[in-house]
């Protein structure tokens, strides 16, 4: 057996073309493939690439994707997917939408046979999928709908911090609406089990935020707490979770409050994340719980003004590729330990 049967082998998507995926995906010819504990295999179209490697002057040699490539350095293998329409780094174009979700249908095929061992994704443009037609909100919600599952949950890690959402993409005043008993005991229920499973968490603690100022002041700013959220945490906490909470948000994220959890629940998109982005930018990642396969992607966007300049930081992509191999690692030892 050659040792790339025994590291993981990690699926790319170089996300929207004229976006800063491409590049950011071209650094990982940076990382030693000697001493790497996984490979990984960059989804895209392969001229694209070597038009922007090209452009930026970088000396990266691009070859076809087969199974048996072994390791070179300063090379990236590529699954080769095509354009509809040329790209121009900086310039968002419609077209090439279909293009963008097709490098997300093909990773996800490949997790679902074995094929890899787990995705990572480059940062897509929902407003320009959107302007094609398709309706998009986001790759969570896009991956939840293509496996057939019902409910995953958001998680950013980052700055020592993991801070999961019941609520992701949605406009502020659908927010109260959307946290209902069922929403937030099947977010706990994923994110307790996730944490054990992934990240080798034997007793989870979550930190739940409150909805309201001052997690609603006793009833005074809001009845969400006492309704809803607290009926939750109580009938999961006679489980055997460890819940704490509802806490208010504007002081859960002191060190004090931290230092008694593993994870921050937050109730909805900008709670939480602003927190976690400013501990953590450039070098945080994102991490779909209860799916399937494994995601995890960058905690950052197409950053427009950027692309082609080379000056987009690639820390976040990294980070979320070696979270993406600590997490397929850990699968197959607990795969290998049940059949052994």
């Amino acid at each position: 057996m050659s040792r790339n049967d025994n590291i993981p082998l990690i699926a790319v998507t170089t996300g929207e073309p004229a976006g800063v995926g491409p590049e950011i995906c071209l650094r990982l010819a940076e990382r030693d493939p000697a001493t790497a504990a996984a490979r990984w295999v960059l989804l895209a179209d392969r001229r694209l690439l070597a038009e922007r490697a090209r452009d930026l002057q970088w000396r990266i040699g691009l070859r076809d994707w087969q199974p048996g490539n072994s390791a070179e350095k300063d090379t990236l293998d590529v699954l080769h997917l095509p354009l509809v329409a040329p790209s121009v780094a900086g310039r968002l174009d419609p077209a090439n939408s279909p293009y963008v979700l097709a490098l997300l249908d093909r990773a996800l095929a490949g997790c679902r046979r074995g094929e890899f061992a787990a995705m990572v994704t480059a940062p897509v443009h929902k407003g320009v999928i959107n302007d094609a037609g398709i309706a998009f909100s986001g790759h969570t919600e896009y991956l939840a709908e293509h496996t057939a599952t019902p409910r995953v949950v958001m998680m950013l890690a980052g700055g020592g911090l993991r801070v999961a959402l019941v609520t992701t993409h949605l406009p502020l005043k659908s927010v109260p609406a959307a946290i209902t008993a069922t929403a937030l005991e099947e977010t706990l229920r994923i994110l307790h089990s996730e944490l054990q499973r992934k990240y080798g968490i034997d007793r989870p603690r979550i930190l739940v935020a409150g909805l309201n100022p001052h997690a609603g002041e006793g009833g005074y700013l809001g009845r969400e707490e006492i309704e809803v959220i607290c009926p939750v945490l109580d009938r999961l906490r006679a489980t055997g979770m460890t819940l704490i909470g509802p806490l208010p948000a504007d002081t859960m994220f002191s060190a004090p409050v931290l230092a008694r959890g593993d994870c921050v629940l937050a109730m909805y998109h900008d709670q939480g994340l602003p927190v976690l982005k400013y501990a953590s930018f450039g070098h945080g990642i994102n991490v779909t719980l209860g799916l399937p396969i494994i995601r995890t992607s960058v905690d950052h966007g197409t950053a427009l003004e950027l692309a082609g300049s080379g000056r987009a930081d690639p820390g976040s992509l990294y980070a979320a590729v070696d979270q993406a191999v600590m997490m397929a690692e850990r699968a197959a030892r607990g795969s290998r330990d049940q059949t052994g």
